[in-house]
């Protein structure tokens, strides 16, 4: 009876052993599972990106306010009569203005 028990016992060990440790075990399901959660979270950003830019690309189809908003961001466009002012912080640098050379009054007399 008790060669019996331990038999039993052994073939219940060796049943449970690929459902514990195996290939297709409860380790690798958890692993799975926590990709699952990592790829949906993925698809949750993506799909958010995407409907901004459905939203984005639908404002510059049928507005006009898209368009010049981005004109004047981007390009630095101003309207007829606007001043354009810009403020830098402190530690901000300005932007570089190059001025073409003058001709001297010598240089100009060559010419």
């Amino acid at each position: 009876m008790r060669l019996l028990f331990l038999v039993l016992l052994l073939l219940a060990l060796i049943i449970q052993y690929p459902l514990w440790r195996g290939k297709g075990g409860w380790g690798r399901v958890h692993e799975l599972q926590k990709q699952v959660a990592t790829q949906q979270d993925t698809n949750d950003a993506l799909l958010a990106r995407n409907n901004a830019l459905a939203a984005e690309v639908q404002d510059l189809k049928t507005g006009t306010q898209a368009v010049e908003e981005r004109a004047r961001g981007e390009l630095g466009m101003v309207k007829d009569g606007e001043i354009f002012v810009q403020i830098l912080a402190p530690h901000e640098k300005g932007p570089s203005v190059s001025t073409p050379a003058l001709a001297s009054p010598e240089q100009k007399k060559g010419n």
